[in-house]
């Protein structure tokens, strides 16, 4: 492990090059090297007069149980998935404390979701950018010094920014392009970091400083997380509109784990797909696919992560792209090439996923590993940069498939925060893919939502009339995918947009729909909901889907937690929604019986109660077991 002193010493060798404000410029998610950071941010926390602005995206943290409850539930699941010495980033743990000192800065343009909101620091300090703009806007705001993980060398001497060339490349290009613009970087050698191909690969003079020491960091591995019956049929209805022969861009979550499931399920499995397909698919798509990959898929996707290892895995994730562009309209139309079985399968811009993930990327073969490349995002996400007839031609039949959290009536699209502004995540890079969609003759971009959210007199519809801002405006609509169906919303008027959002909506927010748009003149009053979208209701839902249920588990790709785990960790949401209300807390107290649910309360050392509170929430816990 590199010493606190080796990394106090670099600390100061920086500072005697670039100065005492140090403008630190940190990659998305994985490969923040947390000790060095730490380093950083002590060293500024020791001396008020050194100025310290952070910027970065994705900060990565373990779970902080709130509860002692929930400690007890997480606090071995914490241990097995990072050990009990994770090194914690130290500006979170200021974060969730006193706060971060008046030298030092935090600015992010990118959440894990849900983790700002409520918090004033992170939310006055956002910045909102699409993913290729990144680079210009650390620029901006006087980006000094870079430090990341990396990996090698391999037997040339050369390095790999592995997980995260995303913006590194598109950055050192752009300052090496500024004569007035001094950038220094850091790379700390990480022992179990993936050496990845592609533009990912660099020399050595690359960085100014590599710390070969290890750092003692486990990689962060995300927990395999359930999927829902809603989030399955999300899934299986976007996984429809992907065409054998294209390219395919995922992102991460239920939803995506959902899409992964469906196309393998319609690759293994093809008539009991289309069983189920003519079962749930009320309206008809005149984009409709269906049948295995034969030619198979492309993966071109800022974000690599499990899912492309599943498809890969499933012999879906084959169709080969060449940099050439020649050789590409070649192999476009089936003609046999001298190159065939070399070329790439996936060009990703960051990745990550679970430790499984990062193991598959480690046992790579050596003829596999140039098959999946990093590269830039100003690469990956977009056309630009003097090679597009050769991309367009790669990403043949694209299908940039991402989630939002809510659509608007005439189609534009909510993925990023709330009505007051507050950030959920970010944009990212949804944006760039979606504009790349309609820059595409062949290329459409579908964004996945569940049509409803909340239980009881709390369900909101989240396909809603208007919202006071959005990620995606309307003019860029295309396709729509709820549970309850496909809507194809380009080059349609608003009425169009407004019937056929209607018509994938659940059925107790449809007619207060139609009413405001009827009242705005956008909707002719002779219109009515047809009968198949009022059946869109989450009980005939289940009844539809309960014939295939089996094939569809709650965990397509394997869990982290034990079955216990597994039945507490609902248990417990379903306990805070109990809080709520004291009559249900009464009942759930007197119906709970902790005798039928031994090995579970045993879980959360409450089989034998030691005091009267623990007899109570044995009882609140057998409840809602």
């Amino acid at each position: 492990m590199a010493s606190g002193l080796y990394l106090e010493k670099l600390v100061e060798r920086t500072l005697a090059k670039v100065g005492r404000h140090v403008v630190l410029g940190l990659p998305l998610g994985l490969g923040k090297p947390n000790r060095l950071v730490n380093a950083f941010y002590q060293r500024a926390k020791a001396d008020s007069k050194l100025r310290l602005d952070i910027v970065t995206a994705l900060s990565l943290d373990i779970p902080q149980p709130g509860h002692w409850l929930e400690a007890r539930l997480m606090g071995p699941i914490i241990e097995r998935q990072f050990g009990n010495n994770y090194p914690r980033l130290d500006y979170q743990v200021d974060l969730g404390n006193e706060g971060l000192p008046g030298n030092v800065t935090l600015t992010e343009f990118y959440f894990q979701s849900g983790a700002a909101l409520g918090k004033p620091t992170l939310q006055r300090r956002y910045i909102s950018s699409n993913y290729t703009h990144v680079a210009r806007d650390l620029i901006d705001r006087g980006i000094n010094v870079t430090a990341q993980l990396i990996a090698g060398p391999d037997s040339e001497g050369r390095y790999s920014l592995s997980c995260n060339p995303d913006v590194t490349l598109d950055l050192v290009r752009q300052v090496n392009a500024r004569p007035d613009k001094k950038l220094l970087g850091i790379g700390q050698i990480h022992p179990d970091l993936p050496f990845m191909h592609g533009d990912a690969i660099v020399s050595a003079d690359f960085y100014d400083e590599i710390i070969d020491e290890d750092p003692a960091q486990p990689l962060f591995g995300l927990p395999r997380m359930p999927v829902s019956l809603q989030d399955h049929v999300v899934g299986f209805h976007a996984s429809r509109l992907v065409a054998d022969g294209g390219t395919l861009q995922i992102g991460i979550g239920s939803l995506s784990d959902a899409l992964v499931h469906s196309l393998i399920f319609r690759q293994h499995r093809p008539d009991e797909y289309r069983r189920l397909r003519d079962r749930l698919a009320a309206q008809p798509c005149s984009l409709e696919a269906e049948g295995v990959f034969d030619e198979g898929l492309y993966g071109a996707s800022e974000m690599f992560m499990d899912g492309f290892m599943h498809l890969y895995k499933a012999g879906i994730l084959k169709r080969e792209v060449f940099d050439d562009l020649e050789l590409q309209e070649r192999a476009n139309r089936g003609k046999t090439i001298e190159q065939s079985g070399s070329g790439a399968l996936m060009d990703g811009g960051f990745f990550l996923g679970s430790s499984g993930f990062y193991e598959f990327l480690r046992e790579l073969s050596e003829d596999e590993k140039p098959r999946f490349r990093m590269h830039g995002v100003g690469r990956i996400n977009q056309l630009y940069g003097g090679s597009e007839a050769l991309e367009i031609a790669q990403r043949r039949r694209a299908r940039f498939i991402n989630t939002c959290m809510m659509v608007t009536a005439t189609g534009a699209a909510v993925s990023d925060g709330l009505a007051d502004h507050q950030l959920v995540s970010g944009v990212g890079g949804q944006y760039n893919f979606v504009a790349m969609a309609h820059a595409m003759e062949d290329g459409r971009s579908v964004l996945m939502l569940r049509a409803a959210r909340g239980r009881g007199d709390k369900r909101r519809s989240n396909i809603v009339w208007e919202y006071p801002h959005v990620t995606i405006p309307r003019h860029l609509r295309d396709l729509v995918v709820t549970e309850y169906g496909i809507a194809d919303l380009r080059g349609k008027t608003d009425e169009e947009c407004i019937k056929a959002l209607v018509c994938i909506s659940e059925a107790p927010f449809q007619d207060e729909m139609v009413r405001r748009a009827r009242q705005a003149g956008k909707l002719d009053k002779g219109w009515q909901v047809p009968d198949s979208a009022r059946a869109n209701t989450p009980e005939a839902l289940r009844e539809r889907f309960q014939p295939m249920r089996e094939r569809f588990p709650e965990y397509p790709f394997g869990s982290d937690f034990t079955e216990i785990e597994q039945r507490l960790i609902p248990a417990l949401k379903q306990l805070q929604g109990l809080a709520e209300s004291k009559p249900r807390l009464l009942r759930a107290v007197l119906s709970g019986r902790p005798a039928d649910h031994q090995e579970a309360l045993a879980r959360l050392g409450l089989d034998q109660p030691a005091n009267l509170k623990e007899r109570l929430y044995a009882r609140l816990v057998a409840s809602v077991l």
